[in-house]
């Protein structure tokens, strides 16, 4: 494999998709689907998701936290396949070209009548650019005091699937933020199987992750709880706006997550975590499908 594609991380793309397709799955339930906004929003989404790797690579190969402790995959920049200053270069161009792309979708989706909505949402977007570099890369990287999980709560769960939703609908019910908080923490608990794993290299390399913070045992049951809120927000949802029995497709991807959890909690050596963060990933993108899918059929 390429060193670039295999710095992309093609395995976590599916779970930054799973936010977009849970907005439009919504929308089209209102009968207000909107394809190329949906389409487009995928798009920035997976460069986004591509420079935050590539800015991860980067980070935690100059901050430390990719040395021979680690037990993941072997990082690019940490390897010697990318050198640091390519790396650099190819976070320039994934970010210019998610900032084009966010534009292009919010010109599609708003115009330029509301000027105000458009600002705040260019604002989001450099926002989000500015969180997909500063996590581990950048002077003082903000997933090196354990905010991590905020942002990622945040942009892969409630913008993503408000944000979705609101740029076809052009309103955002209170009830969406259920689903958006559900996908928020599935994410969120696919940085925490990473951060159990690599907790010793992270606490090493002075990178304070809530596993850091939490110790291994309690940092699996933060996991649970994880999972179970995000269940809960699609439970909840489910009966507040229960229109068919359809809505309850989505159960049958709690198996999944109940063996995740599982496993998680039984498997004690970190080696033995990695292929788990596949797994929650997809994991996530079955719910996703089976979520949407009881909501429009």
């Amino acid at each position: 494999m390429s060193p670039w594609i295999s710095a992309f991380r093609p395995r976590t793309l599916p779970l930054a998709l799973a936010s977009i397709l849970t907005g439009g799955f919504l929308a089209k339930s209102t009968g207000q689907f909107n394809g190329p906004v949906v389409a487009l929003a995928a798009l920035t989404t997976i460069l986004l998701q591509i420079l935050s790797n590539l800015a991860n690579d980067y980070g935690d190969s100059q901050n430390g936290a990719d040395s021979v402790h680690r037990q993941g995959p072997l990082r690019a920049v940490q390897s010697g396949a990318i050198t640091p200053a390519e790396m650099k270069r190819g976070m320039w161009g994934f970010g210019l070209a998610a900032l084009g792309s966010g534009v292009a979708l919010l010109l599609l989706a708003l115009g330029v009548a509301g000027t105000w909505v458009l600002l705040v949402f260019f604002v989001l977007g450099l926002a989000a650019i500015w969180a997909a570099i500063n996590y581990t890369a950048g002077a003082r990287p903000y997933g090196y005091a354990g905010l991590g999980d905020v942002s990622v709560f945040l942009f892969f769960g409630i913008v993503g699937v408000c944000g979705t939703y609101f740029l076809q609908t052009q309103r955002l019910p209170l009830a969406v933020l259920l689903p958006a908080a559900a996908l928020g923490c599935f994410a969120t608990a696919v940085l925490n199987v990473n951060n159990i794993r690599d907790i010793t290299s992270d606490e090493l390399a002075g990178k304070i992750t809530v596993p850091v913070r939490l110790g291994p045992r309690h940092a699996r049951r933060y996991h649970w709880l994880l999972l179970l809120l995000g269940v809960g927000g699609a439970v909840v949802y489910v009966a507040l706006t229960y229109h068919s029995p359809w809505q309850w497709l989505f159960v049958l991807s709690l198996p999944l997550f109940a063996f995740n959890g599982y496993q998680v909690w039984a498997r004690q050596e970190s080696t033995r975590l990695d292929p788990l963060l596949k797994q929650m990933a997809l994991s996530t993108l079955v719910f996703t499908l089976l979520f949407g899918l009881g909501q429009v059929i």
